[in-house]
């Protein structure tokens, strides 16, 4: 999965989507990214099932796609949560967070928090076992 979502570009196009840009030149303004870099990102994205696309046409041109997140991409929101908490606790100082997540209902700023499947909430310095599935 890092191959994917490590890959430079990757979880910027996958933000920019999930804040509601949705075309190729959107997307290329959005990000700086290359055409060339842009299309294979988002190739590679709806290949893994990240993204997914959808047919629109403007008056007077070809039809063309936008993409859009699916249920896959969808659940990449919290690790760009968990990035962006990451940045603001520890970069604060010398940049300000491009985006801030907040809960739709109240407003509240979203962190990330560590839960174990028994509900346990884990300190980040809480020993985890990683375990290597190959």
């Amino acid at each position: 999965m890092l191959t994917l979502v490590g890959e430079r570009w990757a979880l910027l196009v996958v933000r920019e989507v999930s804040l509601g840009l949705r075309r190729f030149d959107e997307l290329e303004a959005a990000t700086g990214a290359s055409r060339t870099v842009l299309s294979d990102r988002l190739r590679r994205l709806t290949e893994a099932g990240v993204l997914g696309t959808r047919p629109y046409r403007l008056p007077g041109s070809r039809a063309r796609s936008e993409y859009v997140l699916t249920e896959a991409g969808y659940d990449l929101l919290p690790l760009l949560a968990a990035l962006s908490d990451w940045g603001e606790r520890h970069l604060g100082a010398t940049t300000q967070a491009d985006v801030v997540y907040r809960h739709g209902g109240c407003g509240g700023r979203v962190t990330a928090r560590l839960t174990c499947e028994c509900g346990a909430q884990l300190a980040p310095r809480e020993r985890l076992v990683a375990q290597v599935n190959r």
